[in-house]
């Protein structure tokens, strides 16, 4: 019974088709609507820096996140998605900043990056105040390289 269970999870989870994925519309304009003015000005300085330091065009992914670069993902599974290498999204409660698949990983950075929370993936800092520049552009680097 449970080995059924399983292997019908994963032909609908090879199946399930993700909900954010490059999209053709406009950075400038998501940017633009971002209400509040600190986290607009923090995002045309992320947009800055993300796009000088990858050198990709920044694309969006979904509705809310900005992305640079891609990469194919393939899970144990079976499913295949295409996926950002980093972006960020300016969100009403912080900047969310995607530099790395498993952010633990680079905990010498993070010491020295400045104030900040992290998810398994994520990076959520209030402020591009909070943090130094540097240490960000650093962990951008690591991350299109292809470390963690």
């Amino acid at each position: 019974m449970l080995s059924s269970v399983l292997e019908y999870n994963r032909r609908i989870m090879a199946k399930a088709e993700l909900k954010t994925k490059l999209t053709g519309a406009s950075v400038e304009a998501f940017i633009d609507s971002v209400e509040n003015d600190v986290r607009r000005k923090d995002a045309l300085r992320l947009l800055e820096i993300f796009t000088r330091v990858t050198g990709e065009e920044a694309k969006m992914w979904g509705p809310a996140i900005i992305g640079f670069g891609n990469v194919e993902l393939k899970y144990a599974s079976g499913r295949e998605l295409e996926w950002m290498k980093v972006g960020f999204s300016p969100r009403k409660a912080n900047l969310s900043l995607y530099v790395s698949s498993d952010i633990s990983k680079r905990e010498s950075l993070l010491e020295k990056l400045g104030k900040h929370k992290t998810g398994v993936g994520c990076l959520y800092i209030k402020t591009l105040a909070d943090i130094d520049e540097k240490v960000l552009e650093r962990l951008i680097k690591e991350s299109m390289a292809g470390k963690a």
